[in-house]
C-alpha cells in the first residue's frame, strides 16, 4: 500500500470527482446556509495550497490548505469511504500541517461539524492528533457567531511546532 501526496495547481478531472463527493456528501447531510466550503476556483486562488492523495496510484483523497496573515485553515478535505481507516486522511492532514509549517504558520484550523447521522465516518482530528479542549484563541468570523463552538488544539511534538486548533460547531 502506497500513499502519495501530490499539490496540484488546476482543477483535474479527478479532483473534480472527489470534490463532486463531497458536495454530495454535505449537501445531503446538511442545509445551504450551513455550509460554507470553498468553490473549485477558490482552492486554486494565490493563498491556497491543494493536494491530491493517492493510494497504489488511484486518486482517493484531496485536502487544501488557506495561508492568512497569522494562522492557516484546512479547507475542503475528503476521503473516500472504501479507503478511510488505512492512514490517507492523516498523510493528507500532516502533508497540510507541513505546508502551513514552511509558509511560517504557527497555527493550523480546521472547523469541524459533527457528521449527521448516517453519513459514515467523519475526519477525527481529535484522534490523530489527541486534541483537547481550550479556550477560543480567536475565532473565525463564521465561527464566533455559533453558540455552541468547541475549539480544541493538540500540543506541539517534535514532528512540528504547530498548534492544531479545532472550530467544531456543535448545530448552527
Amino acid at each position: 500500500m502506497t500513499i502519495t501526496i501530490e499539490q496540484v495547481s488546476e482543477p483535474t478531472p479527478e479532483l473534480r470527482a472527489l470534490i463532486g463527493e463531497l458536495d454530495d456528501v454535505l449537501n445531503a447531510a446538511y442545509e445551504p446556509h450551513q455550509r460554507h466550503g470553498l468553490a473549485i476556483a477558490q482552492l486554486f486562488e494565490p493563498h491556497v495550497r491543494f493536494f491530491l492523495a493517492r493510494l497504489d496510484g488511484a486518486a482517493v483523497a484531496c485536502g487544501g490548505v488557506a495561508l492568512f496573515d497569522d494562522y492557516a485553515e484546512v479547507k475542503r478535505m475528503y476521503t473516500r469511504p472504501a479507503v478511510r481507516g488505512r492512514g490517507v486522511a492523516k498523510a493528507v492532514l500532516r502533508r497540510l500541517e507541513d505546508e502551513a509549517r514552511v509558509s511560517g504558520k504557527a497555527v493550523l484550523r480546521l472547523e469541524n461539524r459533527p457528521a449527521p447521522a448516517g453519513s459514515g465516518r467523519p475526519l477525527s482530528p481529535r484522534r490523530i492528533y489527541q486534541l483537547r479542549r481550550v479556550r477560543p484563541l480567536r475565532a473565525n468570523a463564521r465561527a464566533r457567531h455559533r453558540a455552541k463552538s468547541l475549539f480544541r488544539e493538540a500540543p506541539s511534538t517534535g514532528r512540528s511546532t504547530n498548534k492544531i486548533v479545532i472550530l467544531r460547531s456543535e448545530r448552527d
